[in-house]
C-alpha cells in the first residue's frame, strides 16, 4: 500500500516506513515429524527453488529450534502458489509459516511475538506476516504496528509477470536513480494513507497509495510501464508495483469490478496471469 524507501544505513538496510496489507494469496506448508529436517515441494517454481540451507524455510526451521533448544526434526512440504521474486513477500510468508508450523510440531509454546522476534533475524517482511491485517512497519520493516480502522474489505486484482526481479537490485537500482540529476520524487510518511483507510472509500485510499521502489522496478524492466498503463485504461482506482516487483496491482472499486478489470488485463496480453484478491487478511493460521 504504501512504501517509502529511506537512505541506505549503516547495517546494510535501507530505513522504510510501509504499510503492509494481507491479501488473500497463499501457500501451504505441511509439517510433520522427522528424523532430519528436509523440504519438498510442488507448483510455483517447483525444480528452480532451493530446496536446500539457503532456503527460508529450512532457514526459519533451523532458527526456531536454536532459539527453542530442540532438535531441528520435521518433514516439510510447501504447496506454493505465490510466484518466486515477484514483490508479494512469499518467501518471507512460507518462512512465518514454517515458525508458526514447527512451534506447533515441536510444542514450543512460544508466542506470535516471540515467533516475529525470531522472524525479524530472516527477514524484514517475516514478523508482519504472522500477525497479517493492515500495519504500519518501521525500522526496515521488521517493527510492526497493527493499523485499527473500521473493518472494510478492498478488492484487488494482482497482474503477475513471467520471471521475478532480485529486491537488492531494485534497491540498488533506487539508490543509484537517486544519485542521479533528475531523481524520483520520493514518498512522505504514511499519514495519508492511514488517513484514507479510516474513511473506507476506494477512490480516496486509491489516491494515497505509493512505492518508492516502482521507479527503479520500471527501470529495470520498462515493459511494467504498460501493465499499469493497461490497469488505468481498464478503469483501475489506482495502479502500482508491488514491493520490488515485477507483480503489478490495481486497485478495485469492488469484487465485480476486480472481476472485470482482471479479464481486460488478460485480454490485454501485458502479465502472464491476473487475479483478484481481497484484503485484509489473517497472517499464517493452521488450516
Amino acid at each position: 500500500m504504501h512504501l517509502a524507501v529511506g537512505p541506505l544505513r549503516a547495517d546494510g538496510y535501507h530505513e522504510l516506513n510501509t504499510v503492509y496489507h494481507a491479501i488473500s494469496l497463499f501457500d501451504e506448508l505441511t509439517a510433520r515429524a522427522g528424523d532430519t529436517l528436509a523440504l519438498t515441494m510442488e507448483g510455483e517454481g517447483a525444480g528452480t527453488l532451493a530446496l536446500d540451507e539457503t532456503n527460508l524455510i529450512i532457514r526459519a526451521a533451523r532458527a526456531l529450534a536454536a532459539r527453542a533448544r530442540v532438535p531441528a526434526h520435521a518433514r516439510l512440504h510447501l504447496r506454493k502458489t505465490i510466484p518466486l521474486a515477484a514483490g508479494l513477500a512469499g518467501g518471507s510468508a512460507d518462512a512465518a509459516a514454517t515458525l508458526l508450523a514447527c512451534d506447533l510440531l515441536w510444542g514450543t509454546g512460544m508466542s506470535r511475538e516471540e515467533l516475529a522476534e525470531v522472524g525479524a533475524t530472516l527477514g524484514s517482511d517475516v514478523p508482519f506476516l504472522l500477525h497479517g491485517g493492515t500495519a504500519l512497519g518501521t525500522g526496515h520493516g521488521e517493527s510492526v504496528s497493527p493499523i485499527l480502522a473500521r473493518p472494510t474489505t478492498w478488492h484487488w486484482v494482482v497482474a503477475l509477470a513471467d520471471g521475478g526481479l532480485s529486491t537488492p537490485e531494485v534497491y540498488g537500482k533506487l539508490d543509484a536513480l537517486r544519485d542521479s540529476p533528475f531523481p524520483p520524487k520520493a514518498l512522505s510518511d504514511a499519514d495519508d494513507l492511514m488517513s484514507a483507510l479510516r474513511q473506507r472509500d476506494p477512490a480516496v485510499l486509491g489516491a494515497a497509495l505509493g512505492n518508492d521502489l516502482q521507479p527503479a522496478a520500471i527501470a529495470l524492466r520498462p515493459a511494467l510501464s504498460e501493465v499499469l498503463e493497461a490497469g488505468r485504461e481498464a478503469g483501475a482506482l489506482a495502479s502500482l508495483v508491488s514491493g520490488s516487483g515485477p507483480t503489478c496491482v490495481f486497485l478495485a472499486a469492488d469484487a465485480k469490478d476486480a472481476e472485470r478489470i482482471a479479464a481486460a488485463l488478460d485480454a490485454a496480453g501485458v502479465c502472464r496471469e491476473a487475479v483478484t484478491a481481497r484484503g485484509p487478511m489473517p497472517g499464517a493460521r493452521v488450516t
